[in-house]
C-alpha cells in the first residue's frame, strides 16, 4: 500500500465520517456553527492521526525494503492543506512527542527541531526553542 494514500481526501473523509459516527449524539444537538467547528477540529485530528500513520508506514517500508531492522527514529511529518481558496492549514505531528524543558524550551531529535524552525518561519513569529 502507498503510505500516501493515507492522506488523500478520501482517507481523511472516512476518519473524519468516523469521528462524526462516534460523536453522532453530541453533533445532532449542536448548532449549525458549532457542528461546523468540530467537523474542522476533526478533520485536523484526522491529519494528525493519519500523518503520523503514514511516517511510520514509509519509515517501517523503507527499512524492510532493504533488509533492515525496522527503526525507531525521530520523527517529525507537517502536513499543509489547503482551506479555501487562500488559506493554508499547518498540521505537525512529533513521534517520540516533544519534550518540555520549561521557559519554552523543547527537546527534541534533529529532524523534530529542524521541524520547530521550519515551523517558526512559517509563522513568522517567536516558537519554542529546542535543544538537541
Amino acid at each position: 500500500m502507498d503510505p500516501d494514500l493515507l492522506l488523500s481526501d478520501a482517507a481523511l473523509d472516512a476518519g473524519v465520517g468516523a469521528l462524526a459516527s462516534r460523536n453522532a449524539h453530541h453533533l445532532q444537538s449542536m448548532a449549525p456553527e458549532e457542528r461546523a467547528d468540530a467537523l474542522r477540529h476533526w478533520r485536523a485530528l484526522a491529519v494528525d492521526v493519519l500523518t503520523a500513520v503514514r511516517a511510520t508506514l514509509a519509515a517501517d517500508g523503507t527499512a524492510a525494503a532493504e533488509g533492515q531492522a525496522v527503526p525507531t527514529p525521530g520523527r517529525a511529518v507537517i502536513v499543509l492543506e489547503d482551506v479555501g481558496e487562500q488559506d493554508v492549514a499547518v498540521h505537525a505531528a512529533f513521534h517520540p512527542e516533544l519534550e518540555e524543558l520549561g521557559d519554552d524550551e523543547v527537546a527534541g531529535t534533529p529532524a523534530q527541531l529542524t521541524a520547530l524552525a521550519l515551523l517558526d518561519e512559517l509563522a513568522g513569529g517567536d516558537q519554542p526553542e529546542g535543544t538537541g
